[in-house]
Order: C-alpha cells, then structure tokens, then sequence
C-alpha cells in the first residue's frame, strides 16, 4: 500500500476512534457511578426512584437529580438485592447485561475486516492493471525522461539514415523555435514513425528527445485504456496538461494502433465505446495545441493500415517516417554498434556479415550478435569468428538443431534426395542465390533438413525469369523424390505453399502470364506484420478466376517439369550428393564441388521475398 492509501486510511481510523469515544462520552456523562454502600444510603433516604437489576450490575434512576446527574450505576453485592429494594417502595425490573464495547465491536470489526481485505485485493488489482489507486485513474502512466535522461543520442542509431534527416528537423526546431517562426513555418505536430518491428522506431523517438535536451514523455497505446468507462480519455487530457507544463518537450506513444484504431459503425458497442472516447480525446488535444509552444508528438506503429484516417491526415499526423529493414550499408553501421562490447577475432569482416544477413531488422542484429558470442563462449573460445556469426544466422533462420530426432534410414535417406534436388537446382540455373550449405540435421522450427542460399547483394527488383528459376528450385526436392522413387511425399508440403504464392503473384499482382494479361487482379496493401492473414474481396469474375487458376496451374507444372528435366540430366551428381550428404550430415560447396555454379554470370543476384526475413532460402522436408 503506498504513502498515500495509508495516510488517508489513517485519518479514517482517527476519525473512527473519536467517533467512538464521543458516543461514550456522551453516554456516560449523566450516569453517576455509586459504591454499594452509598446506594442503599441513597435508597434509606428514598431518593432512588427505580432499579434495574442484572446479573453483575444495578442501574437506576434518581426521584431528583442529585449532582446534575439523573442516572447511576453500582455493582451488584448482595443476591437478594431486589428484596431489600422492594421493601424500601422502589420500582424493580430485571434485566441483562448489556456490554457496550462488546456491542461496538460486533459490527465495527467485521466492517474494518471486511474494508482491509478489499483494499488488499484492491491494490493487487491495481498493481496488475497499473492503475495506480482510484484516486490517480484518470492520471497519465507516461514514463518522463528529464533532458538526457534518455541516455540516446542519434549516434546509437545507425542504419537509418534517411529517417535521422527528418528527424533532425524536430531536434533543429526544440532548439531554436525563432528560426522556423521567422519566416512563418510550424513545426509539424505530429509525426508518425513506421515499419517493421525491430527497425529502431522507439530508439529513434528516444534518440530524437536526447539530441533535443527536452523532457520526453513515453506510454504505450494500451496503457491508456482500461476496464473503467472514460479514464482512457481521462489520461490523454493529463498527459497533455503535463506536457503544456513541461513545454518544449516530446510526447511518445508506441503501439499507437492500440489507441488509433479505425473506427466502424459497431466500434460503439461493448469495449469498443471506451476506445473511440479514447480516441476522440487524442483528436480533440491534436487540434487544439498550438505547435509554437514547442511540443512535437511522435508515435510508432507497424500496422499504419489501420489507423484512422482523422488521425493521420494533415494537421494531426503530419509527417510519417519509414523505418525500413536496413540495406546493406545499414546493416554493417549497425553491426559496428552492437559489436563495440563483442572481442572478435583479428581480420574479421563486417561486411561479410552483412552480406549474409539481408532482411535482417536491427533487432534481429542485436540478437545476432549475442547469439554468435554465446556460441564462442560454449566452445571456450577467446574471440568470436565468423563461423560463430555463420552459425548463429542458421540458429535464427532455421532454429536449433535436433540431433536428438532420429529418422529411420529411409526417411534420412529421402531428405538427403530432397535437399540434393533443391542444392543442384540452384547450382545450376544462372539467376538464383549461390549455394551456401546443405544439411539433413533437424532443426527446431521442424525442419527435417534445409538448404541455405546466401545472397550476393541488395536488390529490390526480380525479373520474371528470376521468378521461373525461383519455382524451379522450389519444386526441384519434389522432383528428385519423384525421379530416384517414383512418387512423392508430405515433405514438399511447404516448398508447394511458396511456389504456389509466387507463382499466383506473378499472375494476380505482377502481370506475368500472357494469357491473362498485363493486369493487377489483387492489390496488396503494404504491411508491416508479414503475411498474416488478409482478406480481399473478389472483384473479378467467375470466369478470370478460372483464367487465374489456369495461368498458375501452367506455371507450375512448367517448373515441375523443368525441375525433373534437369536433375535427370545430372543424375550421377544427385545421387553422389546424397550419398556424401548421409555419410557427413552437412555439406558445402567446397565438400561437393557440383553445388558450385558451372558459369560464373555478371548478373546481380536477388534477395528472396520479404517472407524470408533472412535473405537465406530455407527449404524444408
């Protein structure tokens, strides 16, 4: 219970206790108190008027007052007492014992039981929900950074460079206000930092407030909605009175599609009332402080798709800052960031790092990082090499391994086929990412064995032939099942499912296929979340569906049939590559020179769909 519950739980239990002593006070104060002796003195001389007699005591009342006082009482001495009172002509009654702090208590502890238990559950309600008591609900949970106390600056943040030069303009802006207001320019109030997790937007914001040396006020969309109606709005106008107080400061809120959601004609109904309050109160405090006062809002979210458009059009969210996965070059100042604190050993490149991490988010770096010097460190070693990097991406990319998972021999030896098929595939067609290592080791994300293409270089556009060579490599574990046993298995299930997408995107999105045309079927918001789950709705006919269905199904059986034409041309190199693959589990290039690339083409190279977040084609039995 913190220093404010107990003080005013103090107060109450003062009041409580004058209470009960003013009740006595007021009770006692015109009974006088009598020894048995001068009872029976006062009922000789037939001052007592009646008595009422129990068990322990005897109370009475006076035919006058005697001493201001009308009532008495006195302890009960003699058994026949009713007796002698009844000789001397006074009124006599029974009665019991009546215990006033017996009686008080029967109904004051059990209320003060019954108060302390539900402040107990109360507060550890509190404390879970993070409310803070019910006198501080409606309060603001924002976190402050005083200044520099955010511990960032924009030297911690490396790989996006494009977004600092936005963001610098805020920094500029918090610094010095008459430079923009000379000639007439504002500051934007809001600005909206998007991408995928991982890219850095929180570090930015932070970054952005400790260049700036201004207050900077940080809470997540969630935190300000909560099981009580109206406290959501509440906190959004504390939040921007603290803020009016603090001015020039930065006001953060992560997660801001928690809170901005857009709104439907049932968002009324149930919890969705309290959101849109919410939300409501966030547009009304957008439009009415003025940003010459110096407060700038940022806010981060990776599904911008679903935001409502009063929050993100002009004059609230003016500006939105991509954070994208880094290029290259990216990835390689990030890297020098992280490994400051990492002893490598002498030689090692960043840059090939780099060149084996593309799709990776600064987050997944981090995490490289401390993965390839966990692996040092588990082999006793001095330094980290760059076979603790190599191994560290497989760990991230395609889990574990699971050497304890045995297959029987002729489920090993079908994987081994399998990945064969998949690594001559890509040796052998000029467009497709060179081949780093094959391996029938299980690995966690339930993988009965993989093949990794590692990707010479950053690219953001694919060809349709890189396309068709893609699917080639696909179906090319399907095939050599089908070539060395004459049938297939579940295996290629997840081979079938990319394939199949890349092949209905060549046709529906990218225009590919002749026979339907050079036409866009199904347009693809952009989304920060990967494939999730999305539902579009239809908006072509019955027939160019069929069209569709077609045009797909042509492709693939033109990649199937390529696929078994060429391993049946190389045969020998299938079947050895198995063999040496279920002699030593895991092969490269240097162990099986077929898997290098017969001509060596100036063509670049392509990264794989962003649903490899790796850059490194995976394929799994």
């Amino acid at each position: 219970m913190d220093r404010k519950h107990t003080f005013n739980i103090g107060y109450f239990l003062l009041a409580l206790v004058l209470f009960g002593a003013f009740q006595m006070w007021l009770a006692w104060r015109d009974v006088a108190p009598l020894s048995h002796t001068e009872l029976m003195r006062m009922v000789d001389q037939g001052k007592v008027a009646s008595v009422t007699i129990t068990e322990t005591t005897i109370q009475g009342r006076f035919k006058e007052p005697q001493d201001g006082r009308s009532l008495f009482v006195s302890a009960r001495v003699e058994p026949d007492a009713a007796a002698a009172f009844e000789r001397a002509g006074v009124q006599v009654t029974g009665g019991t014992d009546s215990n006033w702090l017996a009686t008080i208590l029967s109904w004051i502890v059990p209320m003060l039981l019954f108060f302390g238990i539900w402040m107990f559950l109360f507060r550890g309600f509190a404390e879970r929900q993070g409310m803070g008591g019910l006198i501080n609900i409606g309060k603001s949970k924002a976190k402050v950074y005083l200044e520099r106390e955010t511990g960032v600056s924009f030297e911690d943040v490396a790989g996006v460079d494009e977004a600092k030069l936005e963001l610098m303009e805020i920094v500029s802006f918090l610094k010095d206000k008459e430079k923009y207001g000379r000639l007439g320019a504002r500051i934007p109030k809001g600005i909206l930092l998007v991408g995928p997790p991982g890219t850095g937007k929180t570090l930015m914001a932070r970054a952005v407030a400790g260049e700036a040396g201004v207050p900077f006020f940080s809470i997540s969309g969630s935190e300000f909605v909560e099981m009580f109606v109206g406290v959501g709005a509440a906190r959004v106008r504390d939040l921007f009175e603290q803020a009016r107080k603090a001015a020039p400061c930065i006001i953060f809120i992560d997660e801001l599609d928690a809170l901005g959601r857009a709104r439907t004609p049932f968002s009324g109904y149930g919890g969705g009332d309290e959101k849109e309050q919410t939300l409501n109160q966030l547009l009304s405090e957008l439009d009415g402080f003025d940003p010459r006062v110096g407060i700038v809002l940022l806010a981060a979210t990776n599904r911008p798709e679903i935001l409502d458009p009063a929050l993100t059009r002009a004059g609230r969210f003016d500006r939105q800052v991509v954070l994208d996965r880094p290029d290259r070059k990216g990835r390689e100042a990030i890297l020098k960031v992280h490994m400051k604190a990492v002893r490598t050993a002498p030689g090692l490149d960043i840059g090939d790092i780099a060149g084996i991490t593309p799709g990776f988010t600064g987050a997944d770096l981090a995490n490289l990082v401390n993965e390839a010097a966990i692996f040092a460190t588990r082999r006793n070693a001095d330094q980290v090499t760059m076979a603790d990097f190599t191994e560290a991406v497989e760990r991230i990319v395609a889990g574990a391994e699971r050497r304890g998972r045995l297959l029987g021999p002729l489920e090993r030896e079908r994987v081994a086929y399998h990945e064969m098929g998949h690594a001559l595939a890509a040796a052998s067609l000029a467009k497709t990412d060179p081949v780093h290592k094959v391996s029938i080791i299980p690995r966690s994300i339930g993988a009965l064995g993989y093949t990794l293409q590692r990707p010479t270089d950053d690219r953001f556009l694919i060809t349709a032939s890189e396309l068709k060579e893609r699917m080639i490599v696909l179906l090319a574990g399907r095939a050599a099942e089908e070539v060395i046993y004459g049938e297939v298995s579940t295996g290629a299930a997840d081979d079938l499912a990319k394939a199949t997408d890349v092949a209905r995107q060549s046709v529906t999105r990218f225009g590919m296929s002749a026979s339907v045309g050079p036409a866009v079927l199904e347009e693809e918001k952009q989304q920060w979340l990967g494939d999730g789950a999305r539902l579009h709705p239809r908006d072509y006919s019955e027939a160019t569906a069929r069209e569709v269905d077609l045009a797909v199904r042509e492709i693939l059986d033109e990649a199937d049939a390529a696929a078994r034409d060429l391993l049946r041309s190389r045969i020998d190199d299938l079947k050895a590559g198995a063999r040496l693959l279920l002699e030593r589990e895991t092969i490269t290039p240097d162990d099986f020179p077929p898997l290098r690339r017969r001509e060596e083409t100036s063509q670049r190279r392509v990264n794989p769909p962003a649903t490899d977040r790796a850059g490194i084609s995976s394929s799994r039995s």
